[in-house]
């Protein structure tokens, strides 16, 4: 399964690098993580909750940062054992733009799965990967990037209907 988009962070790009590289930001932002342990050069242990379909895992595995371009690109690269669910493996291209304040992250990611995991059929598989990376990615955004003021809320009319920050962005 591969998977390309673009988010943009209110945030600058050696704030963005910074989240990138550090262990505390990564456990809250990858979903179901329990824990995140390590340093960007020596790599990161993980351990992962996840339910894919009826199968419910924890992985266990490993993160390796690499070909890392302070402060715009890198790869990421993991690979976990579920135990009798599987494994699961893949990778991240990373690269940060300045866009004014904000940066624009880039990534191309691609993962493969193994075991029962496999056996659930590529459609299961590939929208869990997508909602996966989707949840990271969002998660990363909201984490880094600089709050909404208040005010934005105050200003809307108390008749009108309450939209999530996906509305707010977009209108």
């Amino acid at each position: 399964m591969n998977l390309s988009d673009t988010r943009i962070i209110d945030a600058d790009r050696a704030t963005v690098w910074a989240a990138i590289l550090d262990p505390d930001v990564l456990k809250a932002c990858v979903p179901g993580c329990q824990e995140m342990e390590g340093t960007p050069k020596d790599g990161f242990t993980a351990t992962v909750v996840q339910k894919v379909g009826p199968v419910k895992a924890t992985f266990k595995g490993a993160v390796t940062l690499s070909d890392m371009q302070a402060p715009e690109s890198v790869n990421i690269t993991g690979e976990g054992k579920g135990g009798a669910a599987g494994f699961a493996k893949g990778g991240a291209k990373v690269r940060l733009e300045d866009q004014g304040a904000q940066t624009v992250l880039h990534y191309d990611v691609e993962a493969k799965v193994g075991g029962k995991l496999a056996q659930l059929g590529s459609r299961i598989i590939d929208g869990f990967a997508k909602k996966m990376a989707d949840q990271f990615f969002n998660n990363f955004q909201d984490h880094v990037g600089t709050p909404p003021a208040e005010d934005a809320e105050t200003d809307a009319s108390e008749d009108a209907p309450k939209k999530g920050w996906l509305k707010r962005l977009v209108s």
